[in-house]
Order: C-alpha cells, then sequence, then structure tokens
C-alpha cells in the first residue's frame, strides 16, 4: 500500500497532469471538504479540478509529512498566478476522507531576503516529534494567543529564520510585527488554535485569528532544533463571510 504521503502527491499533482487516477485517492462516500470556497465532496473537488485544468497548471512539492491519519504538504501552485499553500488530508483505510488548506498568493523577499518557500527541507530527529509537537503547541498557545511576548525566548531562537513575507528574521523583529496596532486593535491576532501536526523536526499549526480585521487563516510551519524554534513559514488566507461558503463544514 502507498503511503499517505505518496497519495497526497498523486491526488495534488493530478490536478497539473490530468491523471484520472488521482481521483480514485478520494472515498467519495465519506469525503469532507472545508475549504469554503469549494463545493462538497466529489463533485466539488470533481469541479475544481476541471477548472483548474483550463490555467496549464503546475504543482511543486517542497515539503512534505505525514503524521499518523494525517499527511500535510507545504506547496506552491501556478494556476496562472503563483500560490503558496498549505494542503492538509485525513486519510482512513487508503483513502482521502476530509481536506484541509490555507494558500496565499505568493509574495517578494521579506526584509532579510527570504522567500515563502525557501529554507530547509529534510526531515530529522523523528524521535523528538512529541516534543515538537508540545513546544509549538505551548508557543501558539502561551505566546501568540495569550500574546505573553516575554516568554518567545523561552521557545524561540534568537536568530530565528523567517519566512513570513512581512517580517525579518529574529525574535525582536517578530515581536514588532506582533505589537503593531490598527484602529486600536492587534493588527495580527491569533485567536484559536485547532490542530498541530507534526513529525519530526517540523510542526504545522493551524490556527484561526484576524488580520487587519479581516477573518483569516493564520497557517505557521515551525522547524525546531534541540528544543527552540529555529524556522518559520506561514500562509494568511480570508475566510469568506459564511453566506459565501460553497460547504458547510467551516474553515477548520
Amino acid at each position: 500500500m502507498k503511503s499517505q504521503k505518496q497519495l497526497l502527491m498523486k491526488l495534488l499533482k493530478g490536478i497539473e497532469t490530468g491523471d484520472p487516477e488521482a481521483a480514485a485517492v478520494v472515498n467519495e462516500s465519506k469525503y469532507i471538504q472545508h475549504n469554503p470556497r469549494t463545493g462538497e465532496g466529489s463533485p466539488g473537488l470533481a469541479e475544481l479540478f476541471a477548472r483548474l485544468a483550463r490555467t496549464n497548471p503546475r504543482v511543486t512539492f517542497f515539503r512534505v509529512f505525514e503524521d499518523g491519519d494525517f499527511a500535510f504538504a507545504h506547496n506552491e501552485y501556478d494556476f496562472g498566478g503563483v500560490e503558496v499553500a498549505f494542503e492538509v488530508f485525513r486519510f482512513e483505510d487508503g483513502k482521502a476522507v476530509e481536506h484541509w488548506d490555507n494558500i496565499q498568493e505568493i509574495q517578494p523577499p521579506n526584509p532579510s531576503g527570504r522567500k515563502m518557500l525557501d529554507g530547509e527541507t529534510k526531515i530529522t530527529d523523528l524521535n523528538r516529534t512529541e516534543r515538537n509537537r508540545e513546544m509549538a503547541r505551548e508557543f501558539v498557545e502561551r505566546v501568540l494567543i495569550e500574546r505573553n511576548f516575554d516568554l518567545m525566548e523561552t521557545y524561540l531562537a534568537t536568530d530565528l529564520i523567517q519566512h513570513d513575507p512581512e517580517i525579518a528574521d529574529g525574535i525582536t523583529s517578530l515581536r514588532a510585527a506582533l505589537d503593531q496596532e490598527q484602529d486600536g486593535a492587534p493588527k495580527i491576532q491569533h485567536q484559536k488554535l485547532h490542530r498541530v501536526l507534526a513529525e519530526g523536526n517540523f510542526t504545522l499549526c493551524m490556527i484561526e485569528g484576524s488580520r487587519e480585521g479581516q477573518h483569516v487563516g493564520l497557517y505557521s510551519l515551525f522547524r525546531l532544533s534541540a528544543g527552540k524554534i529555529v524556522e518559520h513559514w506561514t500562509t494568511c488566507t480570508p475566510i469568506p463571510p459564511r453566506q459565501d461558503w460553497k460547504n458547510d463544514n467551516g474553515k477548520f
């Protein structure tokens, strides 16, 4: 049986290749869609693939991970415009049964010259997966959501490598960005951590929040080393108003 990483890649690469076997990865009777802009189940997926096929699509995998029943990926898409994506699938019996994503138009390099997808890709420290998961969870809950910024050095390397397109490397730059206000409220607010996925030295945190007053998904991928977060990637995706959703499952 193929690994869940292989199944994820086959499914998403089918957007580019048009491989009819890609759809066989999905359990049509169980498939739950959490992208609010995509219709429910396999009909919604088929409509999405058909629409994207007209854009001469390109799918490039930068990082692919597996965690229990989940596989998740950090991708670049070119659907007539380049986007950065986190894709998350839950599997049962070798079939995809649930899907989440967070996609952002690619941005220019950040003030430190780093791009949204470059950086380390090697998965190591598999024996530290659970410790790293809990470290990332604590950082998001205690620092980002509760806004205890004085605790940053407990979790972050001082010279944090930053791939957020608007923030430079280091703790100081991150804190300055999180301290910014707009209309008397934080410009970036992390409000609820929905899920933490992990494999070895990488963890993906699926976070709900707001940016500049807009309801958004804030996905953060962290790389950890020796008990510290040393590298960070992210995407920020607006969540459409409830009346515009094409399914009833919610973003998270």
